[in-house]
């Protein structure tokens, strides 16, 4: 970690295949990454700012043990793949909640109707459930598509 955060306890939990334990600790660790604990969620400078190391490390141990089926450079190829680039397009980031398995009938499933299971869509995890929570507690969907947006350009820059 650039910044000191422990992801040892995020391992274990992804060595023992516990995805909902898993992501609720990638969360804890993203807060703690970008100095934002208190505050509970990520604003938009915190994600394009999030260091580079960290949101590697997060990624890497995500992919080894999901066997390659989770993690934030498999959900940047996912979206990529429908088209997303650098600039913010509404249409493809809705797609890609889609694909994933985030909304269901273009509406917004609450984290407590997610799947946490290694045999669901491709993508699926981690959630960043401190960005979906938001909007649930009034952020609003059109935050919720900036912060998705800027969090594939950072795992772009961050070359994930």
């Amino acid at each position: 970690s650039a910044v000191g955060v422990d992801y040892t306890k995020l391992r274990d939990l992804l060595v023992a295949k516990n995805w909902k334990e898993a992501d609720l600790e990638t969360g804890k660790r993203m807060l703690e990454a970008a100095g934002r604990k208190s505050q509970g969620y990520l604003n938009i400078e915190d994600v394009e700012n999030f260091p580079c190391q960290d949101l590697g490390t997060i990624d890497k141990l995500w992919v080894k043990y999901s066997n390659g089926k989770f993690g934030f450079s498999v959900q940047k190829q996912i979206y990529q793949g429908l088209g997303g680039k650098k600039e913010y397009d509404k249409k493809v980031l809705e797609a890609f909640w889609d694909k994933v398995g985030w909304r269901k009938g273009g509406s917004w499933l609450n984290y407590s109707e997610l799947t946490f299971s290694d045999k669901h869509y491709t993508g699926h995890l981690p959630v960043f459930d401190f960005v979906v929570e938001f909007v649930s507690i009034g952020g609003g969907e059109e935050v919720l598509h900036l912060k998705s947006h800027h969090l594939f350009s950072r795992a772009e820059t961050c070359r994930l």
